[in-house]
């Protein structure tokens, strides 16, 4: 075993553990890691005595939360502690308290750690195997899938518990990542996205006992916790969406005694409704100016005072007008309303829109 194993410090967060963590931390103790730091997240009294014996008999450093804060409080109080109090720690191994994590698994995730101290390494399960409960098996390839297309991560295990982190990057970026329960660790994954950190998956063996009963994911509440990080894109569109169409609405209300309905115009060799062209025009401009604002500030928190991505969006923007206005003028004409054309199509262009706006509009620069 590599001398780097006493530079790297094994965090375990744990709520009301009971005999498994014993087992675990004897394990890694006679394995060598000489690190250990137990996370105590408000957990009942009478399960306190674990801790104390991982104490005693193996040396560990326990912080204690006197009530329930969430997993994400809880791992990022011990990288507080590591980075406050440790600087001969040069890199952080995340470990689940209830023996689902095999030593062998924990060694290749810490050597990882060393040897790719730029990468966010994963430990990740295999979710085709019979054997994972089905919630587990569902959930997480629901979410990776989800998480796929709406912003681009692929990793085949989103919530794994095994993660391993150097120093910088714990300092740099994940110390500060927000979340407080579960939904810390889908954080995680769209901080290094974000911030151009790569990520190193392994394979790992996980062992799921009284068909992980012991786990304390609460599949409804923790489930919107992490999908909390797509509601806001999804808000923004819905309600730039519901202004467009309303303007959309208002306009035609307006311009049809004006101009009427029949007056066409050549557009690039095509012949478009005048009428249908002017209220795509302004209804666009009215929402995307809302858009615009909401999606740099909240939901990709791009800062950058740089002109260019103004610009870009407003690129993004024509182009998206011109296609939605071509459409709604010439498909689905078997449909009566151009109103419900334009909601069906401009259904499709938002969710083409989102992947262009992550990926060149407001993607921030390392």
């Amino acid at each position: 075993m590599g001398t780097f194993y006493h530079e790297i410090a094994i965090v375990i967060p744990a709520l009301n553990p009971d005999d498994r963590m014993i087992t675990l931390v004897r394990e890694l103790t006679e394995t060598g890691f000489d690190n250990i730091i137990l996370v105590d997240d408000g957990s009942e009294i009478k399960n306190r005595k674990y801790f104390k014996i991982c104490k005693e008999e193996y040396n560990c450093r326990i912080l204690r939360h006197v009530i329930n804060f969430g997993k994400g409080i809880a791992l990022k109080s011990a990288f507080n502690h590591i980075l406050d109090n440790r600087p001969d720690i040069n890199g952080t191994v995340t470990v689940d308290c209830d023996g689902q994590h095999v030593i062998e698994d924990i060694l290749t995730c810490a050597r990882l750690v060393h040897e790719h101290p730029d990468h966010l390494i994963l430990g990740c399960r295999q979710f085709d195997d019979k054997a994972i409960p089905l919630r587990s098996r569902f959930g997480n390839k629901f979410t990776r899938h989800f998480i796929k297309l709406l912003c681009g991560i692929n990793v085949s295990d989103t919530q794994t518990g095994l993660r391993g982190m150097s120093r910088t990057l714990m300092q740099e970026y994940f110390a500060k990542t927000k979340g407080e329960r579960f939904e810390y660790e889908m954080n995680m994954l769209l901080c290094a996205r974000e911030c151009q950190i790569p990520i190193l998956e392994f394979p790992i063996r996980t062992i799921y006992l009284e068909n992980n009963e012991s786990s304390h994911f609460n599949p409804f509440i923790d489930s919107i916790r992490i999908y909390k990080v797509f509601l806001k894109f999804m808000l923004s569109s819905l309600s730039s969406f519901v202004i467009d169409i309303a303007l959309y609405y208002v306009l035609g209300l307006i311009f049809r005694p004006l101009i009427g309905d029949k007056v066409q115009i050549s557009f690039f060799g095509l012949e478009i409704s005048l009428f249908i062209l002017l209220r795509s025009v302004l209804s666009r401009l009215g929402s995307s100016l809302y858009n615009f604002t909401i999606n740099k500030r909240q939901v990709f928190h791009n800062e950058s005072k740089d002109f260019k991505i103004i610009l870009k969006y407003y690129t993004l923007c024509i182009c998206q007008l011109i296609i939605s206005a071509l459409l709604v003028d010439k498909a689905l004409t078997f449909i009566f309303s151009s109103t419900i054309r334009k909601c069906i199509i401009d259904t499709i262009l938002f969710t083409v829109s989102f992947q262009i706006q992550r990926e060149w509009v407001f993607k921030k620069r390392k």
